[in-house]
């Protein structure tokens, strides 16, 4: 079972039709809906998102978890897969915080074992990951949660994706195939709520 269309409100009616298939394919969500908006020029600056400011570093995508919505880049309607991509990491930023403890201790856990491989699946984990310092996985700091959902998030994009490659995909083959296989095992066959 797919997640009902009425779950996002997309206000862009091109980003709705690129962004269709890649709903079709997610697994059955529940929750309230998602309001999905389109800006100009995305970028982050001391805990802010704006649109077309020089200030910042751009961005192509935003999710306000109270606020129950996802902002992103409009220059992606130009770019179909692109866009579903940052759509589903989105999307998922909102599942991580309600798959329960077990579910995301179990992914710390597979993250912890592949630490020494390179590489990431997206920019967002990639450079987490590169943030981190020597204490921050043992101690479980904040950097570390962040890069533990940074990754999820990349995870289900690339789960996802309809596509064979991306340029932010450099994660080892093998570890590629773990995480996809952890996908299956406690994400997909259940309704995900949001």
């Amino acid at each position: 079972m797919q997640p009902s269309p009425y779950l996002f409100r997309i206000s862009d009616s091109k980003a709705a039709r690129l962004l269709e298939p890649v709903i079709h394919r997610l697994p059955e969500m529940e929750g309230g809906r998602l309001a999905i908006d389109m800006r100009p020029e995305l970028s982050a600056w001391r805990g802010k998102l704006l649109s077309r400011d020089e200030r910042g570093k751009a961005i192509h995508g935003a999710s306000d978890i109270k606020k129950r919505r996802i902002i992103l880049d409009s220059q992606l309607l130009g770019e179909r897969r692109e866009l579903q991509r940052i759509f589903v990491h989105e999307v998922y930023h909102f599942a991580w915080v309600r798959i329960g403890n077990q579910s995301r201790w179990y992914f710390e856990k597979l993250l912890q074992q592949q630490f020494a491989a390179t590489g990431e699946l997206g920019w967002s984990a990639e450079m987490a990951k590169l943030a981190l310092q020597p204490h921050d996985r043992k101690k479980r700091t904040r950097r570390w949660r962040d890069y533990v959902c940074e990754s999820f998030c990349d995870t289900a994009a690339f789960y996802y994706s309809s596509g064979k490659r991306h340029p932010e995909w450099t994660l080892a083959r093998r570890h590629r195939e773990e995480r996809r296989r952890w996908f299956g095992e406690y994400i997909e066959g259940r309704p995900l709520f949001l």
